[in-house]
């Protein structure tokens, strides 16, 4: 399942690079985002450089949600496609 990198976390002060919001086709509520919980997702950077982070919430009511990642996400991801890997 192909998903797009929308933002990184943020608040009012201060934004969370090691978290981001992914928007997946196919889920368009927050029950279809619970059911992908847990999962992993895989994240091509470059040819050499491959992340993994895991979806750990939802993120509002309309099937986004909030992967977490050891080490934080460049800002030339923000728009990229990930892929939940099995």
């Amino acid at each position: 399942m192909k998903g797009l990198i929308v933002s990184y976390r943020r608040g009012r002060h201060r934004q969370t690079p090691n978290q981001i919001l992914v928007k997946f086709e196919g889920i368009t509520d927050s029950s279809k985002a619970h059911e992908i919980l847990g999962k992993k997702v895989e994240l091509d950077i470059s040819e050499k450089t491959k992340m993994i982070g895991k979806i750990f919430a939802t993120h509002g009511n309309k099937g986004v949600v909030r992967v977490r990642f050891k080490k934080g996400i460049p800002g030339q991801a923000i728009g990229m496609e990930c892929k939940i890997s099995e």
